[in-house]
């Protein structure tokens, strides 16, 4: 699977048409039934450009009591969504949490990428060129800076 240039030329692996047309919205169904298939949840971010919703289905890591959205295919819209708006919400069935995003820089993003490769390799793993959860330390840096990592904080339930 190639990874397709962006307008900056950063790095993104474009969903072929089986994941477009039929996983991903299999993986939305499923979630707004209200069924998470290890941790899935659809996420809602308003467009950039447009201002409108915008969602797609993800994987919520948690790890360490923190929560954390990473992105396997890179420089996803999402991606560039969220750095703009900052905020969203994650959906399983009628439950929408609204969260704020911070993206995660440094060190830090290793340690989350090799746990979220524990969790989903098998799902995901063909978008890190090789690397997986038993990697070492030095393979994982060499990839990370690809693959965009928020922290999630969902806001406090409105009184």
């Amino acid at each position: 699977m190639a990874a397709t240039p962006t307008p900056n030329g950063a790095h993104y692996q474009a969903p072929g048409w089986f994941t477009r047309n039929v996983f991903n919205r299999i993986v939305v169904i499923a979630t707004q039934l209200g069924i998470s298939v290890w941790g899935s949840r659809e996420l809602r971010v308003v467009g950039r450009k447009s201002g409108e919703w915008r969602k797609t289905p993800v994987n919520l890591l948690d790890l360490d009591g923190s929560q954390y959205l990473v992105a396997p295919r890179g420089q996803a819209q999402w991606v560039r969504n969220l750095r703009v708006a900052g905020t969203g919400e994650l959906r399983v069935g009628r439950r929408v949490d609204a969260f704020r995003a911070t993206e995660v820089e440094g060190d830090d993003k290793s340690t989350i990428i090799r746990a979220y490769l524990r969790r989903w390799k098998m799902e995901v793993g063909v978008f890190f060129d090789g690397v997986g959860p038993d990697s070492s330390d030095d393979e994982l840096r060499a990839i990370v800076d690809r693959h965009p990592v928020f922290k999630v904080e969902t806001a406090p339930a409105a009184a």
